[in-house]
């Protein structure tokens, strides 16, 4: 297994570090602060075809696969979660259409997501049933050449900005199905948005269909499969999701160096201590090895080989460093990390929330068990 970068992967680095300096890292307190989705930089982003790395090229990507695409949301999540975690959201909708729409599906909606003309919403999650299938209450009754959609959504980031919304809920099958939905619609209702401890600015929503007509034509995939459908597209979205645990992870390393390096103990640096020393040295390693792992997966992916367990063994040991490397930055940084004058407490309420969106560790926990338990 080869990991040394080519030259479009290089290039993608490069171009995710300078947005990330450039474009994002002024910012990144404002955003926070005012909990305000950033869509200039989203728009910006898919000038620089950062949503479109792992797209196939006759729909607008670059083909160059989804460690590109874990490449370019750990670099700017190292200085902005909400704003590198924005192309992870985009990218469920992504690949569920690509992997399950039909050609017209995909010629009307893959060009825009990936050229940023479009975001959009991926709501499965409901507020009583959180993400078991078993459980969803919204329905869709089939009436004449459409679906009649109603029930509620919760945590469907990215709503107020998006253009399409892929809803999952109960057909007459009594199984699930997946829905592309316009937000436009008559009875699609975004309420306010939810304050959140972290990834403030990501515009997370609840969403109310009311009786929300919906075209035959809009089901992704097959009736019933939907759960197939969230599946594939919760695999890649994890992959996301431990690329920004690795990028907070490393944005919370570079804080303590410098923090460190600066900061003086009786005329010495903080670096010359022993204890800093030996924080600094666990959290590098727990960074490391999350971030190979987390290429490792992205790798398997682009050579389709990937399994469930092995991207839900890297989201949860990425979100496990993150959470750890975190607390322990702020261990260096001590009382005054505490306050909201240092980026480290950012990062801090953006770490957790690694552990806990599109299935939380409990669970992945759950499914590697279950695999290895299978195999045997």
């Amino acid at each position: 297994m080869d990991f040394d970068f080519n030259e479009a992967e290089r290039d993608v680095i490069q171009t995710a570090s300078d947005f990330a300096a450039k474009k994002v890292k002024s910012r990144a307190r404002e955003i926070d602060e005012k909990n305000l989705f950033p869509s200039d930089l989203a728009t910006e982003m898919g000038r620089l075809g950062l949503f479109g790395l792992h797209m196939p090229e006759e729909y607008g990507g670059t083909a160059l696969g989804y460690k590109a695409y874990a490449l370019a949301i750990e670099r700017i999540c190292a200085v902005s979660m909400t704003v590198g975690a924005i192309i992870a959201i985009n990218s469920l909708t992504q690949e569920a259409i690509l992997r399950f729409g039909t050609d017209e599906q995909k010629r009307q909606h893959l060009p825009r997501l990936i050229s940023g003309e479009s975001l959009s919403t991926f709501a499965f999650t409901e507020g009583q049933t959180g993400s078991d299938p078993r459980a969803i209450t919204t329905t869709a009754v089939p009436e004449g050449d459409t679906y009649i959609l109603s029930g509620e959504k919760t945590f469907a980031s990215l709503a107020p900005s998006a253009s399409v919304a892929i809803i999952f809920a109960k057909d007459d099958t009594g199984k699930v199905s997946a829905f592309l939905v316009d937000p436009k619609a008559a009875g699609f209702m975004i309420e306010k948005e939810l304050e959140t401890m972290g990834i403030r600015g990501e515009d997370v929503c609840p969403i109310r269909l009311n009786n929300v007509r919906v075209p035959r034509a809009n089901l992704v995939g097959e009736p019933g499969k939907g759960y197939n459908v969230l599946l594939t597209a919760i695999n890649v979205g994890q992959i996301g999701i431990a690329a920004e645990a690795v990028g907070v992870a490393s944005g919370a390393l570079g804080m303590s160096l410098d923090y460190a390096r600066t900061r003086m103990v009786r005329e010495r640096p903080m670096t010359d201590l022993p204890t800093i020393q030996s924080l600094l040295g666990e959290m590098s390693a727990r960074t490391e090895a999350a971030r190979w792992i987390t290429y490792r997966t992205a790798d398997l992916k682009d050579k389709g080989h990937l399994r469930g367990r092995d991207s839900a063994t890297a989201k949860l040991f990425a979100s496990q460093a993150a959470t750890d490397v975190v607390d322990m930055a702020m261990q260096i940084h001590g009382s005054y990390g505490y306050t909201k004058e240092l980026e480290i407490e950012r990062l801090y309420r953006d770490a957790k929330v690694t552990q806990i969106y599109e299935v939380v560790s409990e669970v992945q926990r759950l499914i590697i068990g279950g695999s290895l338990a299978r195999e045997a």
